[in-house]
């Protein structure tokens, strides 16, 4: 921190956005980003009492253990802010291998093609 005085905040700041802050989780030893999904002052309270994720389901308005019923669920390595403590960072294991519900590794798996079509791709 190069002489700098460390600073102590309480958590992430739900006030912002209405009760919720984006969380993205990442493997915590290859770097992928797997997912994105929303935490309220709940979920991130039941993801510090774990060491497991869990997030707010907005489409069924309701707390949402990652993996409870698929197996796959994601142990907390670290967690960090970022500067405006509105957004969470997730690093993790996944266990299983799989982070999306479509049965993918990582959610984030449609790659533009020089159309400027998504498609779906196999990494």
């Amino acid at each position: 921190m190069g002489g700098q005085e460390v600073q102590e905040i309480p958590g992430p700041d739900f006030d912002k956005a209405g009760g919720l802050v984006p969380a993205v989780a990442q493997d915590a030893v290859t770097g992928e980003i797997l997912m994105l999904a929303y935490m309220n002052r709940e979920a991130f309270a039941k993801t510090l009492a774990t060491g497991e994720a869990h997030y707010w389901s907005r489409s069924r308005q309701e707390l949402w253990h990652k993996g409870a019923t698929s197996g796959g669920v994601q142990k907390i390595r670290e967690l960090r802010l970022d500067c405006d403590q509105d957004a969470v960072l997730l690093k993790i294991e996944q266990v299983g291998g799989l982070a999306c519900h479509t049965g993918q590794r990582t959610c984030f798996h449609y790659l533009q093609g020089p159309d400027g079509r998504f498609r779906l791709t196999e990494d």
